[in-house]
């Protein structure tokens, strides 16, 4: 990876950013991404959007969400301790013994997540973690010293964790779902620009808030750009560490390409084409099939206004919404080359009906 890019990997994966609280890593993000496009846009929640091309009438999408998951403080006891609730998916049973970054008006306010030892636990009556049992422990002895460092209900935690490398192969932190799909969609921004490749149509790079809590920023966003076209990058689970079931969750591997998925928001058109380019490139790819939802902003696209041909392609990654996210280099970079090929390899005007 040139060495731009991997600073702009680095600061935009390390910068917080919270369903709600995307503000600061669209604004990396912006700044990164403003040399290779002709104009931009925001809309009310945050969601940013790169445009290469802007009058032309053909419009086509590519798809990245910017949240991640976090906690909200819900109460503070008297006694100064801090009892949460999730803003997405976030996972309790992670969280013990975990440092985090409160956001505060007054600045970062650093906590942690206590948890009794295992000296005093009874072993055959012991708790697991969960929403009831879980806290935030800031140092402090009574709810009026947590207020007076700027900590009120409503405010919002990340877990400290920041970007490392593991074995040269997998970049590894939290919120990697998926900020590094907003990184490989601005990386094909990028090439399309350094290659000099003149589009015929537009092209809308859309990173969208508030996918973690119902895709809503994809929601919103859809609805104003009315494209004719989307494809959409998001994160899937490699299944091939301990504990998973590959009867359920499909047999997929970090390592061995981009993964292509079926199901009914997924113009099939679309998927064959982007198939076939794949063989012809020789790009690595895995195939999933999803029973109904994709469980991504492409089915925010797919179901907008009078529905958009769309498609996704995912990156598998290790150990989502945990703190040690991992996904392999050579999938990152397959991502950004199919995304890349099949945008110089697209005709404008082209018509995906079935019939």
């Amino acid at each position: 990876m040139r060495e731009q890019s991997w600073k702009f990997l680095e600061k935009y994966l390390n910068n917080a950013s919270p369903t709600g609280f995307e503000s600061s890593g669209q604004a990396i993000w912006l700044d990164y991404i403003k040399p290779y496009i002709d104009s931009y846009f925001t809309d009310t929640y945050g969601t940013v959007v790169g445009v290469i091309n802007p009058d032309a009438k053909y419009k086509v999408v590519i798809e990245a969400h910017a949240d991640e998951i976090s906690w909200f403080v819900h109460y503070i006891t008297k006694d100064g301790y801090i009892y949460l609730r999730r803003n997405g998916g976030s996972d309790h049973q992670i969280a013990p013994s975990k440092r985090v970054n409160i956001h505060t008006a007054k600045g970062i306010v650093k906590g942690i997540f206590g948890w009794p030892a295992i000296h005093v636990r009874d072993a055959g009556k012991e708790e697991a973690p969960s929403m009831k049992n879980i806290f935030l422990d800031l140092g402090c002895k009574s709810s009026e010293e947590v207020e007076k460092m700027g900590v009120h209900v409503g405010c919002v935690a990340t877990f400290e964790d920041e970007l490392m490398v593991l074995n040269n192969r997998y970049y590894v932190g939290r919120a990697l779902d998926n900020r590094i799909g907003g990184f490989m969609i601005a990386e094909v921004a990028r090439l399309l620009k350094e290659k000099k490749n003149k589009l015929k149509y537009g092209l809308y790079i859309v990173n969208s808030v508030q996918e973690e809590v119902g895709l809503r920023g994809a929601e919103m966003i859809s609805r104003k750009i009315k494209p004719d076209l989307a494809i959409v990058t998001d994160v899937c689970h490699d299944t091939q560490s301990p504990m998973y079931d590959k009867k359920n969750s499909g047999d997929l591997s970090a390592g061995k390409g981009p993964v292509l998925t079926y199901g009914p928001a997924v113009h099939n058109n679309v998927l064959n084409a982007i198939i076939k380019l794949a063989e012809k490139k020789k790009i690595p790819f895995q195939r999933a099939a999803v029973s109904r939802a994709t469980g991504t902003d492409t089915d925010a696209f797919a179901y907008s206004s009078e529905g958009v041909a769309s498609a996704l392609i995912s990156l598998p990654l290790k150990y989502m919404h945990t703190t040690v996210e991992s996904v392999h280099k050579d999938d990152v970079d397959n991502v950004i080359k199919l995304m890349y090929e099949y945008l110089i390899d697209l005709k404008a005007g082209q018509d995906f009906k079935y019939l």
